[in-house]
């Protein structure tokens, strides 16, 4: 893709107000695409986009996440950017299998942060859980946005461009000040990259979570996602009502947080106020 195309992409996307995020996956979608054929997107078609999408049907074996952001990515380059009088549509694909998320107990969550040495990083895991943050909500905050006086955090913008405040848990406020004691975050970012111009790269915090899930031995698949799925889950098992965790959570549809439903054993629905996780997973002595 040349980078003129380049170009108007984003800045279609941009003007629709979609994520920076969304930005960089269908930037990255169409880049694919057209490195794919070896042509400009211009210059292909229906056809070569109905092509694409068995390859990555058949012969890439896609996820239905990758395949689909891939087509959503294609259909705005075509009738958006190029303005093509035709529709993209998906082709059929592999009926979706039903898993259930991977979540972590209070002890395992403990093991994970015992094992994450950076401070920084550490920090950017404990506010995820203590949260129930996604990580780019939790990348994107700025020290204005941990308010004390009414602990809650407020969330800029998260899925779906839809501000929402969270609770601020005693424990992860000080979690939170003893981080800007001893890294002084330049900027307004409350978690910057080290030239302090921007915010940490999400593949940064992603690699320490999987290297301190690795060196806790959990013997699962922890992603820094499972880190919200377990926030989830355990304030349900503590009793907190599903219509609380869908706030909490910033989820459009109950039928999202429902899914926590199928994981939640023993929720106990006579407990009034919510746990405060991450002081229960700093009191967890990790295993030596």
């Amino acid at each position: 893709m040349g980078s003129l195309l380049r170009t108007r992409l984003i800045e279609d996307l941009r003007i629709r107000n979609y994520s920076e995020r969304t930005v960089e996956i269908y930037v990255r979608c169409v880049s694919e695409f057209s490195k794919h054929f070896g042509q400009s997107p211009e210059a292909l078609g229906e056809g070569e986009i109905r092509e694409y999408q068995r390859y990555l049907v058949e012969e890439r074996k896609a996820s239905w996440a990758f395949f689909n952001q891939s087509v959503c990515a294609l259909r705005f380059l075509y009738t958006k950017t190029l303005q093509k009088d035709w529709v993209v549509k998906h082709i059929a694909f592999p009926k979706r299998e039903k898993r259930l998320p991977e979540v972590l107990s209070i002890e395992e969550v403990s093991r994970l942060f015992a094992k994450v040495r950076a401070l920084k990083q550490r920090t950017i895991l404990q506010t995820m859980y203590g949260a129930g943050l996604r990580i780019m909500e939790a990348l994107n905050l700025k020290a204005g946005d941990i308010d004390s006086q009414r602990m809650v955090i407020r969330i800029r913008q998260g899925k779906g461009r839809k501000d929402r405040y969270v609770t601020l848990s005693p424990t992860l406020l000080e979690t939170l000040r003893e981080y800007y004691k001893g890294c002084r975050p330049k900027g307004t970012c409350l978690f910057p990259n080290r030239n302090g111009d921007r915010a940490t790269h999400p593949s940064t915090v992603q690699r320490a979570c999987r290297t301190a899930a690795r060196a806790a031995g959990l013997g699962k698949r922890v992603t820094t996602h499972t880190l919200r799925h377990s926030f989830a889950t355990s304030l349900l098992e503590s009793g907190t009502d599903l219509r609380t965790i869908q706030i909490l959570l910033g989820h459009g549809s109950l039928n999202t947080t429902a899914i926590y439903l199928h994981i939640a054993i023993g929720a106990q629905q006579s407990r009034r106020e919510m746990a405060d996780l991450l002081e229960l997973a700093n009191k967890t002595q990790p295993e030596q």
